[in-house]
């Protein structure tokens, strides 16, 4: 059973950091894609970074050049460091991961951890 377990969420002011790690176990597949979503309630969920095991990564226009991602793909982990972080980016983030080797498909979720930034 593929289990993705988030960590690293938490309250903080509106211009802080915060980094979320995810690891992921139980696939007897390699993961191409690895990323992350979040979703406020009453919205959408939305990308919010996304990385394949060849290196392409995908940023949603809103968190371009404040957030980072990376993985460890030995270690079937990834991870968001979030700088200059805004109310606005408030939300539960989920972890998620998919083997499809096209694209950013993504085939498991994880909990999810929350974000509160505040003013």
């Amino acid at each position: 059973q593929v289990q993705l377990v988030e960590s690293g969420g938490g309250l903080v002011q509106a211009g802080g950091s915060l980094r979320l790690s995810c690891v992921a176990s139980g696939s007897p597949f390699s993961f191409n894609a690895m990323g992350w979503y979040r979703q406020v309630p009453g919205k959408q969920r939305e990308l919010v970074a996304a990385m394949t095991t060849g290196g392409k990564i995908k940023y949603a226009d809103s968190v371009k050049g404040r957030f980072t991602i990376s993985r460890d793909n030995d270690k079937n982990t990834v991870y968001l460091q979030m700088n200059s972080l805004k109310p606005e980016d408030t939300a539960v983030y989920c972890c998620a991961a998919g083997v499809p080797l096209e694209g950013y498909a993504m085939d498991y979720w994880g909990k999810g951890t929350l974000v509160t930034v505040s003013l």
